[in-house]
């Protein structure tokens, strides 16, 4: 972000490894994640990249096939396009969570039933507001409530968990929260017998890889093969793709 100094890493490593947006955006891709960010509590308007973050979500609609929103990523594409808001929880959601297909999609071809995702995070989406837009809810839990969701045009996914996460990544999460003598409550559903050094059990692992790869397949082949190619109103529309691909209007 052209106006963001970011706290974590070195200036060096910013300018060797990443580009700001004025120097991409007059490119096409076939897709975009935008990831999570330490700063839910704050409201979206108060957040200093916020202007610009608000710039790329409105080219990610004609520059990108797909767009990939993640955690607090979700919440502010969700807010962006929808004006779903967030909303504070009592405490802090943490732990791997149980999840229930709701929607037969593709970004979920061969999940089972039952799925477990890991969830880290101070707050949620106004379901009602949800409920409104045109978004089909992929996937909840008793807990967690709705967790994927995907705009009726397929552009846009929406993912409020992490399935990106490795097996231990909770766990350091939770030591940096006890560093900083934050009030947070061991995950649940995570270690053994539910005792800090537990045994940790990777339930997401397999799910995790099959949404990812989902949703680059989906991806691929919904992207025409020149992304010079404009997109109408309807979406991209292919003169002719090379075996394998199909147009976005395909059934």
């Amino acid at each position: 972000m052209k106006y963001h100094e970011s706290k974590n890493t070195s200036v060096d490593h910013m300018e060797k490894f990443y580009q700001e947006f004025s120097v991409i955006q007059s490119q096409r891709f076939d897709g975009l994640i935008i990831t999570g960010a330490p700063v839910e509590k704050m409201a979206f308007e108060a957040i200093d990249y916020w202007q610009e973050l608000q710039e790329i979500m409105n080219w990610s609609q004609t520059n990108c096939t797909s767009v990939l929103h993640i955690c607090w990523g979700a919440q502010a594409g969700l807010y962006y396009h929808y004006g779903i808001d967030k909303v504070l929880y009592p405490s802090k959601l943490f732990g791997v969570f149980e999840q229930t297909v709701t929607h037969f999609h593709p970004l979920v071809r061969g999940f089972d039933d039952v799925f477990y995702t890991p969830h880290s995070r101070y707050t949620g989406i106004d379901e009602v507001q949800l409920a409104q837009a045109p978004l089909e809810i992929l996937a909840a839990g008793v807990e967690t409530g709705p967790s994927i969701f995907v705009s009726e045009d397929h552009k846009n996914v929406f993912l409020l968990g992490h399935f990106e996460y490795h097996t231990t990544t909770l766990n350091e999460e939770y030591l940096r929260d006890m560093e900083r003598g934050l009030a947070t409550a061991l995950p649940q559903n995570y270690f053994a017998y539910d005792r800090l050094g537990g045994k940790i059990t990777n339930r997401w692992r397999g799910h995790a890889s099959l949404f990812f790869s989902n949703w680059i397949n989906e991806t691929y082949l919904r992207t025409p093969y020149d992304l010079s190619v404009k997109p109408t109103k309807e979406g991209y529309r292919i003169g002719s793709e090379p075996e394998g691909r199909v147009s976005i209007n395909d059934d």
